[in-house]
C-alpha cells in the first residue's frame, strides 16, 4: 500500500511560511510517506504561474513522489482559465484554490469558468475550506454542483469548526457525491470516523497541509481513529491516488 499525502504546500508564502521540495521529500521520509500532492503556496507578488511552473519542475524532478497541482486566482478572469489549460498540458493533476489567501467566494460566479474548464480536462479541484466568508460548506457545496461528475475535494474536512450548525453544513455538502473531505487540521475523531460510517471511506483523504500543519501529527489523526485496515488503506493513500492519479513512488 502506497501512502500518499493529499496536500503539501510548496515554496516561500507571502504569509510568512515555507517549505521547498528538499524539506517536504525529508519530511515525508520520516513519516513514512511515499507521495504527496504538491501546490504552490501564494507568493510574494502573486505571481502563480511561476509558482505553478517551479512546483511543476520540481515534481518532474522527485521520480514520482510529488503530484502536482496548478493554483490559479478567479480575479486574474480568463487567464485563470488559460493557465489552467497551460498547467494541465504540462503536467499538472488538478485544480487548487485558496479563496481566504486571493480574497474571493467559492461560489462566485468568478469561479465557475475554472471549475467548469477543470471538469472538460477530467481534472479534479481541491479547495482550501472552512474560512469564514470565503469557503464555508455550503458555499462549497453550491460550487461543487456546478459539476457534479468531477471530483471536488474540500482541506481540513470541509469546515474548521465541527461543532453545532458548522458540523451539520459540513455534513450538508457531503450529500454532493462528487465531494470528498481531507483529514488535514480535523480535530473531532468523531467527525472523520463519522465520514466513513454515513458517506463511505471513498469519501476521506489523509492529508497534512504542511507546513501550516505538522506531518507527524497529521498522520495521527488517521492512525488514531477507529477505521478498519481496508478503510484505512483507501484513506491513507487510495482515494487519492483514485482521484489524483496513481505514483510511481
Amino acid at each position: 500500500m502506497s501512502i500518499v499525502d493529499g496536500l503539501v504546500y510548496l515554496g516561500i508564502s507571502h504569509f510568512g511560511y515555507q517549505l521547498d521540495a528538499a524539506a517536504a521529500l525529508d519530511g515525508m521520509d520520516a513519516v513514512g510517506t511515499d507521495a504527496a500532492v504538491v501546490v504552490p503556496m501564494h507568493p510574494h507578488r502573486g505571481d502563480l504561474a511561476l509558482a505553478n511552473q517551479e512546483v511543476l519542475e520540481v515534481a518532474s524532478k522527485s521520480d514520482g513522489r510529488l503530484i502536482p497541482l496548478c493554483r490559479v486566482d478567479p480575479w486574474e478572469g480568463g487567464a485563470a482559465v488559460a493557465e489552467v489549460r497551460r498547467a494541465v498540458g504540462e503536467g499538472a493533476r488538478g485544480v487548487f484554490l485558496h479563496p481566504s489567501e486571493e480574497r474571493f467566494r467559492i461560489n462566485d460566479v468568478r469561479v465557475r469558468p475554472i471549475v467548469e474548464c477543470a471538469a472538460e480536462l477530467a481534472t479534479p479541484v481541491m479547495v482550501a475550506a472552512g474560512y469564514h466568508l470565503f469557503a464555508e460548506p455550503l458555499q462549497l457545496a453550491a460550487a461543487a454542483r456546478w459539476t457534479p461528475a468531477n471530483p471536488f475535494v474540500l482541506t481540513n474536512g470541509g469546515q474548521f469548526n465541527i461543532s453545532g450548525m458548522s458540523g451539520f453544513d459540513a455534513q450538508l455538502a457531503l450529500e454532493n457525491a462528487n465531494v470528498h473531505v481531507q483529514t488535514s487540521g480535523m480535530y473531532r475523531e468523531d467527525f472523520l470516523e463519522g465520514v466513513v460510517a454515513t458517506f463511505g471511506p471513498e469519501r476521506l483523504l489523509f492529508a497534512t497541509a504542511a507546513p501550516m500543519f505538522t506531518m507527524a501529527y497529521e498522520r495521527l489523526r488517521v492512525d488514531l481513529a477507529h477505521f478498519s485496515e481496508l478503510e484505512t488503506d483507501l484513506i491513507l493513500g487510495g482515494n487519492t491516488m483514485r482521484i489524483f492519479g496513481e505514483v510511481s513512488a
